[in-house]
C-alpha cells in the first residue's frame, strides 16, 4: 500500500459525494465500480448478497426528513474506531491527523475538508495501526479469529476479510470484495512467505477504504418523494452508533440489522437501550456536553485540568445514567466530585477517601456552572472577561445570537485599563449608544460570575487592585437579576432558558451540521417531549433515534 492508495480513496471520495447527492446511476444502484478491483469497494456496497435491504418502514412525511451529506470521521470517531475494531487504544488519529473544526461539536460535515496532510495521515496511520496489530499477537489473533494452517490458507484469509471487512466498511462484503481483498492478503502472503503479512495489508487497505473514512448514506430514493432516501439496515446502524457512541456498530449491532430487527420501531428503540448502557455510550454524552459548554480543553496545569474534567464527568453520569432525573439537575446540583486539589481550589471540606461527592453548603455554587470546567470558558488571558461570558452563555446555553462587533472594534481584550481604576467601571464605555444594545445582553451577565477568577477560585477584589471590590451582581436583560452561579443557575431554570437549547444542540450533534429553519419544526416537537418526560436527556436521544425520520435522509441542495 502506497500513497497511490491513498490517492485512489481519496478520488473516490469525491465520487461518492456525487452519488450521495444522487449522482451516477450505475454507483447508486449497487453495481460495483472499478476500485474494488484495487481492494476498494463500491459506494454502497449493496448487492444481492450483502442483504442490505432498506427494511419495510413506510417513509414521513417529507418535512421531518433532514438535510444529511456526507460525513467523514472524526479524529475522535476514528479512534474509537481504531480501538474497537483493532483493539488499538493508542488513539493515532489524535496525533496524525489535522485537528478538527469545532463550531462548537467537531462532526460537522460542512467544514471537512480533503487536504494532502490528510490523505498522508490517514496512510500512516493505516500502516502504522496494521504494524502495532501484527506485533501483538494476543490482540492479532483476537482480530483475525482464525489459526492459518499455512501461509496461504485461503479458508482463515477469507473468514477475517469477511468479519473484519464487515466491521471497517460497517456492513457486509459483496462476494466479489471478498475475493478481491482475499486475493489481495493471499498475494502479499505468499510473496512475504508470512499469513500475517497479508493480513497486514488487508488491514491497511480497508483503513484507507472511502467506506470506512466516511459514513456512507446513500440509500433508496424513495419512489414517490423525490429527493428523499431511505437508509438500508446496516446505514442505520451505523448513524445510531456513531450518534450514540461516537464508533463503528458491533457485531451484535450489525447482527441485528441483519436479522431486520431495525425495521421497527420498537426493534429500534430495544437496540438504542442497549447502546446506551454501554459505556462508551456514557463517555460519548459526557463529550457532547463538554463540547457543548466550551470545556473539552482547559487552559491549566494537567492534574488541575484532570480535576474538573472529572467533576463535571461525574456530574454528567450521576444525573443522566445513575439517576436517569431531570437534565436540569446538572444545574441544580447540591453536590459536586471532587478530590482533595479541587477541594483546596474551591475551598471546600476534602472528600473522605481523597475523592468523591462533597455538598456545596453555603458557598455559593450550585450545578455545573459552578464547576472550575465551564467558569473556565470565554476568559482573556489572565483574566475573566464579562463580556465573553455573558455572550457564551447567550449563544451555547440560551441559543440566543448575539451579533459581531464592528469591524474597527478590538474587542478581543476588553476595554483599556486606562480608562478607570476598577474592572467595572471601565466597562461602562460599552454604555455609549453605538455598543449599549449588544453589550446590555452581555456585560450585565458576566458580571453576575465575575466573583469566580477565569479557574473558578472564589475572589472579592479585581485581580489587580484589591481596593476594586467585586459585588458578584448580575442581570439577564428581560429577565431578572442574580448574584453568582447558583441564582443564575436558578434563574436559568425557572425561566425555562434551558430546555428548548438543549434539544436543539442535541439534534445538531445527531445531524452532523448547524440547523436551519426547516429543522426547527421538528425541534419544537422534541423540546415539548422533552419538556413533558420531565427532562430526561436520555429519553431526548431516544426520542431522535426511534423517530421514523432517523431512519432517512433528504438531498443536499447544490
Amino acid at each position: 500500500m502506497t500513497t497511490t492508495r491513498s490517492q485512489v480513496a481519496i478520488a473516490m471520495a469525491l465520487g461518492l459525494v456525487a452519488c450521495h447527492r444522487g449522482g451516477d446511476a450505475a454507483v447508486a444502484d449497487g453495481s460495483t465500480s472499478d476500485a474494488a478491483t484495487t481492494g476498494g469497494t463500491s459506494a454502497t456496497g449493496a448487492d444481492s448478497s450483502t442483504g442490505a435491504d432498506t427494511g419495510t418502514m413506510p417513509p414521513p412525511p417529507e418535512d421531518g426528513i433532514a438535510r444529511v451529506g456526507l460525513r467523514r470521521l472524526t479524529r475522535y470517531e476514528f479512534d474509537n474506531v481504531v480501538r474497537d475494531i483493532l483493539l488499538d487504544t493508542s488513539r493515532p488519529a489524535s496525533q496524525l491527523l489535522p485537528e478538527d473544526p469545532r463550531t462548537p461539536f467537531d462532526n460537522d460535515y460542512t467544514t471537512q475538508v480533503v487536504s494532502q496532510p490528510l490523505v498522508n495521515g490517514i496512510e500512516v496511520l493505516a500502516k502504522e495501526a496494521a504494524e502495532r496489530l501484527i506485533a501483538d499477537t494476543s490482540k492479532r489473533d483476537a482480530v483475525v479469529g482464525c489459526t492459518p494452517s499455512g501461509d496461504t490458507d485461503e479458508t482463515c484469509m477469507r473468514e477475517f476479510v469477511g468479519h473484519f471487512g464487515r466491521l471497517a466498511l460497517r456492513r457486509p462484503l459483496a462476494t466479489d470484495e471478498i475475493d478481491d481483498f482475499t486475493a489481495l492478503g493471499l498475494d502479499f502472503a505468499s510473496q512475504g512467505s508470512d499469513f500475517y503479512v497479508g493480513v497486514e495489508v488487508v488491514v491497511r487497505a480497508l483503513l484507507q477504504d472511502t467506506e470506512f473514512v466516511y459514513r456512507v448514506e446513500v440509500g433508496t430514493e424513495a419512489p414517490d418523494q423525490p429527493g428523499t432516501f431511505a437508509l438500508d439496515r446496516f446505514q442505520l446502524a451505523a448513524r445510531m452508533s456513531f450518534f450514540l457512541m461516537g464508533t463503528t456498530p458491533d457485531d451484535a449491532l450489525l447482527d441485528a440489522a441483519a436479522g431486520g430487527e431495525l425495521d421497527s420501531a420498537d426493534g429500534i428503540r430495544d437496540r438504542a437501550l442497549a447502546l446506551l448502557d454501554d459505556p462508551r455510550a456514557h463517555a460519548h454524552v459526557d463529550r457532547f456536553h463538554s463540547l457543548w459548554m466550551g470545556y473539552a480543553e482547559l487552559p491549566h496545569p494537567q492534574d488541575l485540568t484532570n480535576a474538573m474534567r472529572r467533576e463535571s464527568a461525574a456530574l454528567v453520569e450521576r444525573v443522566i445514567f445513575e439517576e436517569q432525573s431531570s437534565w436540569l439537575d446538572l444545574f441544580a446540583s447540591q453536590e459536586t466530585f471532587i478530590n482533595d486539589l479541587l477541594a483546596d481550589h474551591y475551598g471546600l471540606p476534602h472528600p473522605q477517601g481523597g475523592e468523591g461527592w462533597v455538598a456545596y453548603g453555603d458557598s455559593g455554587r450550585m450545578g455545573i456552572l459552578s464547576h472550575g470546567a465551564f467558569l473556565s470558558v470565554a476568559a482573556n488571558v489572565g483574566d475573566t472577561s464579562p463580556t465573553k461570558r455573558g455572550k457564551y452563555i447567550r449563544e451555547q446555553l440560551m441559543c440566543q445570537d448575539i451579533p459581531p462587533p464592528p469591524p474597527n472594534v478590538m474587542a478581543d481584550n476588553g476595554p483599556d485599563p486606562g480608562v478607570a481604576e476598577c474592572k467595572k467601571d471601565r466597562y461602562l464605555v460599552h454604555a455609549v449608544e453605538s455598543c449599549a444594545g449588544c453589550h446590555s445582553q452581555m456585560d450585565p451577565l458576566g458580571f453576575g460570575l465575575e466573583q469566580y477568577d477565569r479557574a473558578g477560585q472564589f475572589r472579592t477584589h479585581d485581580i489587580d487592585n484589591e481596593a476594586c471590590e467585586i459585588d458578584g451582581e448580575g442581570e439577564i436583560a428581560d429577565v431578572g437579576a442574580f448574584n453568582g452561579p447558583a441564582e443564575l443557575s436558578q434563574l436559568l431554570i425557572d425561566n425555562a432558558l434551558l430546555d428548548g437549547c438543549v434539544t436543539q444542540q442535541a439534534y445538531r450533534f445527531a445531524l452532523g451540521r448547524e440547523l436551519d429553519a426547516e429543522d426547527m419544526p421538528f425541534v419544537q416537537q422534541l423540546n415539548e417531549d422533552f419538556v413533558a418526560g420531565d427532562h430526561r436527556f436520555d429519553e431526548l436521544l431516544m426520542a431522535i433515534v426511534t423517530n421514523p425520520s432517523f431512519g432517512y435522509r433528504r438531498e443536499e441542495e447544490g
